[in-house]
């Protein structure tokens, strides 16, 4: 398979990830999608990521095993407490050291396997926990070494790193989901899955998930153990 239409996207079981991936094939791109198995606590997420695959048609999906809890280092690698107490100003334990550079650097590899010069990522920049490797320095600088590092950038065939996703609020990517007609119920976000299959309600991404959709005013498909107060 090499064609130049075709994008590789970071599909993570997200929202965010998920409103991304739907923008790649709204922009036209036929879709390779790309999970890694982290060995993350919240790894049903992963079942949701392979119905976000299925639901945007993706002509590949690999879900890509990468045992990151053999480096430890965060609350999703490790046992270590998630956070409940609200969204802070400083980087929190949840954040998986090198994550995004980690997931980047595969997709990289597939995409130029695959011939494909796009990738798409769902990180954003303003309605986030504080991660280093969501901001715009971080996306401006991996896409220079995206090019200085694989023979396609060497030889003039640069890759693009699209983060369609990153200057929009929680709220701005619920109502972007609902233009492009998905169904976010498909979509995990819990950091710490509680039984029965439901979101915790307290752990950052729960918190930041339940106030985009209440700001965004669209019905909340999301079953929370708790509300937060």
């Amino acid at each position: 398979m090499t064609d130049s239409q075709i994008a590789v996207a970071l599909v993570s079981g997200g929202l965010d990830s998920f409103v991304s991936a739907a923008r790649a094939r709204a922009d036209g791109y036929r879709l390779l999608a790309l999970s890694v198995d982290y060995n993350q606590r919240h790894h049903v997420e992963l079942a949701a990521a392979r119905r976000i695959a299925q639901a945007l048609g993706a002509e590949r999906h690999v879900v890509l095993p990468l045992d990151l809890s053999q480096f430890g280092g965060s609350a999703l690698t490790a046992d270590i407490d998630v956070p409940k107490d609200g969204v802070g100003e400083d980087i929190p334990v949840t954040y998986v050291p090198a994550r995004n550079t980690i997931f980047l650097s595969l997709a990289l590899g597939w995409a130029e396997a695959a011939g494909a010069r796009d990738l798409y990522i769902g990180v954003n920049a303003l309605d986030y926990s504080g991660y280093p490797d969501c901001r715009p320095e971080f996306v401006e600088g991996f896409e220079k070494l995206a090019e200085l590092a694989t023979k396609a950038g060497v030889e003039g065939a640069p890759f693009r790193i699209r983060a369609p996703l990153q200057f929009m609020s929680k709220a701005d990517i619920v109502q972007e989901g609902m233009r492009l007609g998905l169904d976010l119920g498909l979509s995990w976000s819990c950091y710490d899955p509680a039984p029965g299959g439901l979101h915790c309600g307290l752990c950052d991404s729960c918190r930041l998930r339940s106030k985009g959709f209440e700001e965004a005013g669209v019905p909340d498909p999301t079953r929370y153990a708790e509300t937060a107060g």
